[in-house]
């Protein structure tokens, strides 16, 4: 089948390092694929070039006659529209029908008459995506369409989608909307892509082997480099041909050392914890809220103890921002009590980015714009080593806010609020922008966190990982609260909180009454220490039985202490040593694999 695009040896240079490298790119009629990479990877610009915004320094760019291609930008421009209908209306084409327009506005829930400069990030989004849609394109390139948008809006997206005819290619971090939407995946990686004919579902434990065989493809080099240096050292022979020629083998050996582009890395995210707070954190007793004649929060009861990871779910605009200010003591109630636990020390990172001065430089907005180190909790760090923990190169220290892809700016802001010593952290979509690498590590450091974790997000694998308890709006200001993740909470309630329509709630139904959390068992992934772990315990575990097996065959000898008491000694002393060490790791590996066990069952 003729591809609809092709891209053939793109390249693409932005100040010294390649973006883009002999890239390779194609999508056909009906294909479903997924772009993946680290944030800066080029995953964006490879879109825009895709859609024929940006020119590549080299390749070509081949689209099939006729065809038609609609692309969603990560921050849609709305300059020269009067209303989000003028907006949607830019985007048909001749032959389209203009009614559609109006059709899927009213799905996702607007009228077309909104100014589109008093949008919210959320209808902001959803306007981007009826302008996409409405003209049925074959060809649809979205870059992070599930961005600020609620439970309902991408659920329905979702089945959009999927009823679709057109190909389709999709940069997300929501791992659960890729896994259900894609059947082929682009790896942007270091300048070059990879390509296997599976959805996203595959592609973790694929990209793990890919990895893991470059390294040892790496590792071979280097033998091979020293064994060659040993020769130039120690071999050369009087045979001038042949040394020529094996010491230009050598200088290529050594050449694709030095060019050679190692992965990034893993982020390395951990809060600063402060002391720990009282075991209550958080306990609203038939708190509410009102404004107007709307009740935001009405007659709403919890307990919130330290450990617990509580998930803020719902609709845009049903109130979630203002319950958690609510619960935090940022915002009285208008009626009922509310009592904080002793020692809180609370870290916020809020949604919009809003506190982010686009004129200051990384350096400047992780040291507060004075000296060179960054206070992490009651340490000291050197700003540059702080930025390469959150994956931002040196030369980045002086780079202003303002030409930071959202990832980096996403990935800017949580190193600065985890710098902060804190016992309770309210995050606000804190996976907006992030990449699924930087995902899997804030994962981890959430699991690891000993202290209280209140979230607002829209991810329904990130809050299925890291909750132990969701709380969802009911209509009228009722909440309710179920224990577990969103899979958890949708089987006890017996049904989702999806609408009709987008913006329009759907009829009440009969729910089934929440569960009980149980705060002491936190729902999380293992950690990477913990998994670690459990793939050398059993190692140690064989090398300490030999040990204690070698101690016991010397000391079955009657004769040894009579003919060496101090060998006598060390080998009971190091017999002892091994059995104790031994039932540590035995009760270790136990209680990890039983916590997998329970993990992978749940």
């Amino acid at each position: 089948m003729a591809p609809l695009i092709q891209l053939k040896d793109i390249a693409l240079t932005f100040g010294g390092t390649p973006l883009l490298e002999g890239v390779e790119f194609n999508v056909s009629a009906g294909e479903r694929v997924c772009l993946v990479g680290r944030n800066g990877s080029g995953k964006s610009t490879l879109l825009k070039i895709a859609a024929g915004l940006i020119e590549p320094d080299r390749g070509t760019c081949f689209v099939q006659p006729g065809a038609t291609i609609r692309y969603l930008p990560q921050e849609p421009d709305f300059f020269g529209a009067a209303s989000v209908l003028d907006y949607v209306e830019a985007g048909l084409g001749p032959s389209d029908d203009r009614h559609v327009a109006r059709s899927v506005l009213d799905e996702v829930g607007l009228t077309g008459g909104e100014d589109p400069a008093q949008l919210s990030g959320g209808e902001a989004r959803r306007a981007a995506i009826a302008r996409v849609l409405a003209p049925h394109p074959d060809i649809l390139l979205l870059d992070e369409p599930t961005n600020h948008l609620d439970l309902p809006t991408i659920e329905w997206l979702e089945r959009t989608l999927a009823e679709r005819r057109a190909a389709l290619v999709v940069i997300s971090h929501d791992r659960r909307f890729l896994a259900n939407l894609t059947r082929a995946t682009v790896w942007l990686d270091r300048g070059a892509t990879r390509r296997i004919e599976r959805g996203f579902a595959s592609f973790e434990a694929w990209r793990d082997e890919v990895l893991a065989e470059e390294e040892t493809a790496q590792h071979k080099l280097d033998r091979k480099i020293v064994a060659e240096e040993h020769w130039l050292r120690y071999g050369v022979t009087a045979r001038r041909k042949r040394n020529v020629r094996r010491l230009g083998a050598l200088q290529a050996l050594r050449a694709a050392r030095r060019d050679y582009r190692a992965s990034a890395g893993k982020a390395v995210l951990s809060a600063a914890e402060a002391d720990a707070s009282g075991a209550l954190v958080i306990e609203a007793e038939r708190i509410a809220k009102t404004y107007g004649e709307r009740p935001i929060v009405s007659n709403f009861t919890t307990r919130i103890r330290r450990g617990d990871r509580i998930g803020i779910v719902g609709p845009n605009g049903t109130g979630k921002t203002t319950l958690i200010n609510l619960l935090t003591g940022a915002l009285a109630p208008d009626a009922g009590t509310l009592r904080l636990g002793a020692n809180i020390a609370m870290t916020t990172l809020d949604q919009g980015r809003e506190s982010l001065d686009p004129a200051a430089t990384v350096a400047e907005t992780l040291t507060g714009g004075s000296g060179d180190t960054v206070a992490v909790g009651d340490q000291k760090k050197h700003v540059i080593g702080y930025m390469k923990d959150f994956l931002f190169a040196p030369e980045q220290a002086r780079t202003p806010l303002s030409v930071l892809s959202g990832g980096e700016r996403g990935r800017l802001m949580l190193a600065r609020a985890l710098a902060r010593p804190s016992n309770l952290l309210v995050l606000d979509e804190p996976t907006n922008d992030l990449d699924l690498d930087t995902l899997d590590v804030l994962e981890e450091m959430l699991g690891d966190y000993a202290g209280t974790v209140l979230l607002i997000s829209h991810d329904r694998d990130f809050l299925d990982r890291v909750v132990n308890a969701v709380i969802v709006p009911e209509g009228n200001g009722r909440w309710a609260e179920y224990a577990g993740g969103y899979t958890d909470m949708l089987a006890q309630r017996g049904e989702d909180i999806a609408r009709d329509v987008v913006g329009k709630p759907a009829p009440a139904k009969e729910a089934k009454a929440p569960a009980t959390r149980d705060t002491r068992a936190p729902r999380r992934r293992l950690s990477f220490n913990e998994k670690y772990a459990l793939e050398t315990l059993p190692g140690e575990i064989a090398a300490l039985q030999e040990k204690i097996r070698a101690a016991q065959e010397k000391l079955a000898d009657p004769a040894l202490y009579a003919r060496d008491r101090k060998a006598f000694d060390e080998t009971t002393a190091a017999l002892t040593a091994a059995q104790a060490a031994l039932t540590v790791a035995e009760d270790r590996w136990l209680e990890l694999e039983i916590l997998r066990e329970t993990i992978d069952g749940a």
